[in-house]
């Protein structure tokens, strides 16, 4: 399995990411088959630090992009163990990846555990659908500096965030059901904290 310090290292257009997994599946299961595919660099499943089940979706990284491409072809929605697996490119193919102009493509993260899930937790995360143009941010608690279960991600275009959003939305992140949706500022010209409430507040209604 990938370290989580390789994630961001990896290449994000030959990896995939592979959704609705049974419970049994694992590394080295994913790793036999995608290997009949091509050549398989990495594979990170998300797992839950206190019993180490994965959450039902992993990121296969080959070698070649060509490889990523026919896997998606071949394998989407094909059963394992009785469940399709979805199947799709983690991330877009983009030529300049240092954009840092916000096009509103900001992503509310809801129901997070406050005690597992970090701003390091999220970029591992989702860095995969695209590129992140500012570190997330989880809303802590000005006292205690507890996280207060949601946070927020904002990518570079709206194609990472909406492919986020497909492939996240609901799913299991350390035994938690999470909410992704766009959180929509109020006010577009407000800078820093001010648009960051905004964000709250149209997220909270989710």
């Amino acid at each position: 399995m990938a370290s989580l310090a390789n994630i961001e290292h990896r290449n994000q257009e030959a990896t995939i990411y592979v959704g609705n997994l049974d419970p049994s599946v694992d590394d080295s299961l994913l790793i036999e088959l995608f290997t009949q595919i091509g050549r398989v660099t990495s594979v990170h499943m998300p797992k839950d630090k206190l019993t180490g089940l994965h959450s039902g979706y992993g990121f296969i990284e080959f070698l070649d992009v060509v490889d990523a491409e026919y896997a998606i072809q071949i394998l989407s929605m094909v059963k394992l163990y009785g469940r399709p697996m979805r199947i799709s490119k983690s991330s877009l193919d983009k030529k300049s990846g240092q954009g840092s102009l916000d096009v509103g493509a900001n992503l509310f993260i809801g129901n997070l555990d406050p005690r597992d899930v970090d701003e390091k937790l999220l970029y591992d995360t989702f860095s995969a659908f695209g590129t992140i143009i500012r570190p997330p941010r989880i809303m802590r608690d000005d006292m205690t500096n507890q996280s207060k279960g949601f946070g927020f991600v904002s990518y570079d275009c709206f194609e990472a965030s909406d492919l986020a959003i497909e492939c996240m939305h609901n799913q299991y992140l350390c035994e938690r059901q999470i909410t992704v949706q766009y959180a929509f500022k109020k006010n577009t010209t407000g800078n820093g904290n001010e648009g960051v409430d905004n964000m709250v507040a149209e997220g909270g209604k989710g």
